[in-house]
């Protein structure tokens, strides 16, 4: 998971929380309860903002629970493409 978490990772989570790289990794690791079903993404658009930066934009489902979702992707020869911000919104559309 580390290889795809830019080192300068910020999130603005749904709940308006701020995260950062370390403790997203440690969130998303510590639950050992797996999910009760996958989480659906849909409506994915990509657009090239610049050389090695990529805006994504989506809808997750989380068993009713939805939200908008926006992440700017950079890409680098050593590592290659990584998240580098994301910001999720819950939405009820």
């Amino acid at each position: 998971m580390g290889d795809l978490i830019d080192p300068e990772f910020v999130e603005i989570g749904a709940s308006g929380r701020l995260w950062d790289r370390d403790s997203i990794i440690a969130a998303l690791t510590e639950d050992p309860e797996p999910l009760p079903a996958p989480i659906e993404a849909t409506e994915m658009t990509g657009v090239l903002l610049a050389p090695g930066l990529v805006h994504l934009t989506y809808v997750s489902n989380n068993n009713g629970r939805r939200a908008r979702r926006s992440s700017l992707w950079r890409y680098s020869v050593e590592k290659g493409w990584r998240v580098y911000f994301h910001q999720g919104t819950l939405s009820a559309y």
